[in-house]
């Protein structure tokens, strides 16, 4: 019911805003005036402002259009910040560092991307479902490297791990979730030998991992380079980032566990930590496979 910013035409002849049309789209490729079809329109994605309209309402409605302008300004500086109201995706684990496509096909998640690309932001949270809160309290932010819009609107959606976050607070908008969000890193070790033993541990559970992976049936290694790529190189430092080592992260998304482990295992704070659990796991797995 606002001024119109950005005028697109359908090809029945309605004019509307394109944010407005885009989101119509989301739910029904059908004019949202006279109930025409739109695929082919929606298909091509060629939403041409509507120079005529722009126009006569930059010259004979200056005023409006500058406050129209200014209210879109506002509301696009709040859909860019990344610590409050932030986008959250309620799907699948996701890990720092490690690849998450993902198939966006619901009305709200397809708004949600393209405000992110709109924003510049082109970042998301990604947290599991929590039957109570209606997402869980940790999760990891996902960065767009690329997004692929299928003819009837869906599109895939290619991410990458960034910082993890602990969930300050929920809310709700136009339909997906958002939250206040704090970033967590790890705990840095700065005693000399603390550190050799942390190194000695990393170096104990990657040469374990790098066995468990060589020693999988074909099939399941093919699935595993398929979807998450190599298992990455021993780093040289492995306090460089906040995150620690990236092979911890790729072992979790690899390894069989439940989602709920490798949440707790997400949430730790310390190198030494995550690495005892990953070792569990992986002891585990050979005994078994042995047995």
């Amino acid at each position: 019911m606002r001024l119109f910013y950005q005028p697109v035409t359908t090809p029945c002849g309605h004019a509307f805003c394109k944010n407005c049309l885009e989101r119509c789209l989301d739910h029904n490729p059908q004019c949202p005036l006279c109930k025409e079809s739109l695929k082919e329109y929606l298909a091509f994605r060629k939403y041409t402002i509507t120079q005529v309209l722009d126009k006569i309402i930059k010259q004979y409605l200056s005023k409006e259009h500058s406050e129209r302008l200014k209210l879109h300004a506002e509301e696009t500086n709040e859909l860019s910040d990344l610590t409050k109201n932030v986008p959250i995706f309620v799907c699948t684990m996701a890990y720092p560092t490690v690849p998450c496509p993902l198939h966006v096909f619901e009305p709200r998640y397809r708004l949600m991307i393209r405000r992110c690309m709109e924003t510049g932001t082109r970042q998301f949270g990604m947290c599991i479902s929590e039957t109570q809160k209606g997402f869980v309290d940790y999760g990891c932010m996902l960065q767009i490297r690329s997004v692929h819009f299928l003819p009837d609107g869906r599109s895939v959606v290619d991410t990458i791990g960034g910082k993890r976050f602990r969930v300050l607070s929920r809310g709700m908008r136009d339909g997906y979730c958002i939250a206040n969000i704090e970033y967590l890193e790890d705990m840095k070790v700065n005693d000399e030998e603390d550190l050799e033993k942390l190194q000695v541990l990393h170096d104990q559970v990657y040469d374990q991992a790098r066995k468990w992976f060589q020693n999988l049936e074909n099939r399941f290694r093919n699935q595993i380079l398929q979807h998450f790529g190599p298992m990455p190189m021993r780093e040289a430092d492995i306090q460089a980032t906040p995150n620690g080592p990236t092979c911890c992260w790729w072992l979790l998304a690899v390894l069989p566990v439940d989602p709920r482990y490798q949440l707790s295992i997400l949430s730790m704070t310390t190198l030494k930590e995550r690495l005892v659990k990953i070792q569990h796991i992986l002891t585990y797995l050979q005994n078994f496979s042995s047995n």
